[in-house]
């Protein structure tokens, strides 16, 4: 039960960040283009990976228990990342009749997403063979 709790309270912290960045995202570069859930999708993919990385039982550089990787992993990046609503911004886009801004969101989310889970799993790897 205890494990639900800490999921819980960071799936509630990722979720008010990423309203927070989605908000600051379309302020700043506008609502055109699904730029917010992008940033969010790649910033939490890195996120995850680096932890990941760090915190890897066995080879990580920090311990950390089951339950402060699920608060982190499961909770914080599981509210934070956004696949649903990417799913959905990309449908209107076909919708209205911008296949070309649809199918560069896909490639965008797909490989910066990648490109950003292996950046953070290489980083942590680094990080926790340089002890």
């Amino acid at each position: 039960m205890t494990t639900t709790l800490y999921v819980a309270l960071g799936g509630a912290l990722g979720t008010i960040a990423r309203y927070w960045v989605a908000i600051g995202a379309g302020r700043l570069l506008g609502t055109s283009f699904p730029w917010g859930v992008l940033i969010i999708n790649v910033s939490g993919s890195l996120v995850i990976g680096l932890f990941a990385a760090l915190t890897w039982p066995g080879t990580g550089r920090f311990e950390a228990s089951l339950d402060a990787r699920a608060f982190v992993m499961i909770g914080i990046c599981g509210g934070f990342t956004t696949f649903s609503s990417f799913s959905l911004q990309t449908l209107d886009l076909i919708r209205d009749g911008r296949l070309p801004l649809a199918m560069l969101n896909v490639v965008l989310s797909v490989v910066l997403c990648l490109a950003a889970v292996a950046a953070g799993h290489y980083a942590g790897t680094a990080l926790s063979q340089a002890r």
